[in-house]
């Protein structure tokens, strides 16, 4: 119920938001305010994951010197790293604001350095994850079939938000965002409280049965202790590495990630809205489709296999029913947080992370899952952005070893923490803190400019997606 309240949530104020644009066109066709600048509308943000060759902001790149500026700067991000990562949101809401309000840059070159920052980060939190064992059972920490059927909707979804991006106006984008990172994180805030206080009543039962399991004379009779985060076998970390890979898994997940890239390359080489440039543009649907229907309909067909032989295990780490309709949620939210990562220029991670807690992943899981399909997002826009020289070098290799350290020593920090407290919420309650943080500065932010193109006069409505580029 709690999810449908949450997507009904999303649904209407979406809805609510993207009809009030019209208020402010004419019905007629004419424009409220005078479009003398089409394309500063949105230029302001342009935080695409692969923006045009033919953009022509300008570029604002501060030189990488000591200062209270970097100082600042490295501080926020190695905490936004460090929490972002370990929540599985990546931080791309923290880092854009941090980078061009205190560093200085525009907002295009922040975006490309936030992408830089998460796939550091995010990369240094999964070589991690691939060390530590499964918190409850023998299997990866990584879901690699929850991974197959995200990654190739994620990206799918990245490519519709950056198309969004150029039609729809600034403010649209600041609201849309507020929208969805109030829903999620508080939708998550709330799920961290009730997996706490079951936390809570677990661990006084517990304590309860070990009070009551002694003799006569006081002894202890049974040692009653759980510990679900901690194996009882102890293995070497080269031992849990080779089970936490998947190699034939990963060979398709980097496949998908070839394949996308050199079709973003290729359109960004083509004319804007020419009949090469859509033939790119439609033929990731198909890609992004087959991979995710093979998954799917293996997981249908192993769900229905289990179901008539009585085996109530789940199929993989999610606890739902893969049915059409759960599936075709899915597909729709992996769409839904590619879009969101193409439009704010984070890793999709504000959508997935909340989204594998929705269907019954545990936090250690869904944090290693969620920041390894971040990996593959935030690395492939990585490298567009390197092709078109959309972020200084220096800056780049300095954010990427901040991350990098900040992403593994947050996930050992928190693993630690997780494990002498025995409150796995903890993870949630990070992932929600990161979400409502990004909602704040993002919105700061936003309000900011759309106040100022207001003064400004500046068109406020839809744009056209081959007149803006």
């Amino acid at each position: 119920m709690a999810t449908r309240g949450l997507v009904l949530y999303l649904l209407s104020g979406f809805s609510v938001a993207v009809l009030s644009v019209f208020f402010f066109t004419d019905p007629n066709g004419n424009h409220t305010y005078p479009p003398s600048n089409l394309s500063s509308l949105n230029t302001t943000l342009l935080q695409y994951p692969f923006p045009s060759v033919s953009s022509s902001s300008e570029k604002v790149w501060p030189e990488l010197k000591f200062s209270w500026r970097i100082v600042l700067a490295t501080v926020i991000g190695f905490l936004g790293s460090a929490f972002g990562t370990v929540g599985g949101v990546g931080g791309g809401g923290i880092f854009v604001p941090m980078l061009t309000l205190i560093v200085g840059f525009d907002t295009k070159s922040a975006a490309a350095l936030s992408k830089c920052m998460i796939m550091g980060a995010s990369t240094s939190s999964v070589w991690y994850n691939l060390r530590v064992n499964h918190p409850t059972k023998e299997a990866p920490i990584i879901d690699y079939d929850l991974a197959l059927l995200f990654q190739p909707m994620l990206m799918l979804g990245i490519t519709v938000g950056v198309a969004l991006s150029v039609v729809f106006p600034y403010w649209l984008i600041t609201i849309l965002i507020i929208i969805l990172f109030m829903g999620t994180s508080t939708r998550s805030f709330f799920k961290a409280v009730q997996m706490w206080n079951e936390e809570t009543l677990f661990k006084k039962e517990l304590e309860e049965q070990r009070r009551t399991m002694v003799n006569s004379h006081g002894e202890l009779l049974i040692d009653a202790e759980y510990d679900p985060l901690i194996p009882n076998e102890e293995k070497s970390w080269i031992q849990i590495l080779c089970s936490n890979l998947r190699w034939k898994r990963i060979l398709v997940l980097v496949t998908v990630w070839v394949i996308f890239l050199l079709l973003q390359i290729f359109k960004n080489d083509s004319t804007v809205c020419s009949a090469w440039y859509w033939v790119l543009f439609l033929l990731q649907f198909p890609v992004a489709v087959v991979v995710f229907g093979y998954e799917a309909v293996k997981l249908h067909k192993e769900y229905k296999k289990r179901i008539i032989s009585g085996n109530t295990e789940a199929v993989c780490e999610a606890n739902i029913e893969w049915t059409g309709l759960n599936l075709a949620f899915c597909a729709l939210c992996g769409i839904l947080g590619g879009t969101v990562g193409g439009l704010l220029g984070s890793g999709g991670g504000f959508i997935l992370g909340p989204l594998l807690l929705e269907i019954g992943v545990i936090p250690q899981v869904a944090s290693a899952t969620a920041t390894f399909v971040m990996m593959f997002s935030s690395s492939l826009s990585v490298v567009e952005f390197y092709l078109l020289k959309r972020f200084p070098i220096p800056y780049a290799l300095y954010l990427i070893s901040v991350s990098v350290v900040a992403g593994f020593w947050g996930q050992l920090f928190i693993r630690k923490l997780v494990a002498f407290l025995r409150r796995a919420s903890i993870i949630i309650f990070i992932l929600s803190g990161v979400i409502f943080a990004s909602a704040l500065t993002m919105g700061v932010v936003g309000t900011k400019e759309s106040i100022t193109m207001i003064h400004n006069h500046e068109f406020m409505g839809f744009l056209s997606f081959c007149d803006s580029q």
